[in-house]
């Protein structure tokens, strides 16, 4: 993999690096579909396409390459990576009735400042804030840490900082249909 990633910056594709880092995170996401929660395959796409997320902006930003399109690539991807997660962990969690009503709740939130972007601004608008950092890192460390932390606090934790970074992005997103000049 580092050897490509060589030869591919070598062959003038720098601006488009971190986009096929991006586009890792989808395929390690749709190939989780096909193995087994908690087994060494799932854990090793797992990391990848969590790794993926954490570095293709940084790269970005590094190789001055950042664009519009990876913005909304890293969001398509971000979207594909947990909704994938959610298809495989839920069904074999034990979780409380009320904990599906928070998670369906954030997920409305988001859905909502997607929505309220597109209309407006006619236009998907990506947020790449800190909260949504910190929100992707906690989702990221779930499956790692599930055997050692209860589901009780861990969940409680996510759901906390996954509401208040739905919110807040829905706030960024009227801002920015108020004040179009602000950029992510």
């Amino acid at each position: 993999m580092i050897e490509f990633i060589k030869v591919f910056i070598k062959n003038g594709n720098k601006s488009k690096i971190a986009n096929v880092i991006t586009s890792i995170r989808i395929l390690c996401s749709i190939a989780l579909l096909f193995n087994p929660v908690f087994s060494w395959a799932f854990y090793l796409l797992y990391i990848i396409a969590g790794l993926s997320d954490m570095i293709d902006g940084t790269i970005a930003r590094k190789t001055n390459s950042v664009s519009e399109f990876g913005s909304k690539l890293d969001t398509i991807a971000d979207i594909i990576f947990v909704s994938v997660c959610l298809i495989e962990l839920i069904p074999i969690m034990n979780f409380p009735f009320w904990l599906y009503v928070w998670i369906i709740s954030i997920g409305f939130i988001k859905l909502n400042s997607i929505l309220y972007g597109y209309i407006k601004l006619k236009e998907i608008v990506s947020v790449h804030s800190f909260m949504n950092k910190i929100t992707g890192l906690l989702l990221f460390i779930f499956p790692l840490t599930v055997s050692i932390i209860p589901l009780k606090y861990s969940t409680i934790i996510i759901c906390i900082f996954a509401t208040v970074a739905a919110i807040q992005e829905g706030y960024y997103v009227k801002i920015k249909f108020k004040h179009h000049k602000l950029y992510y």
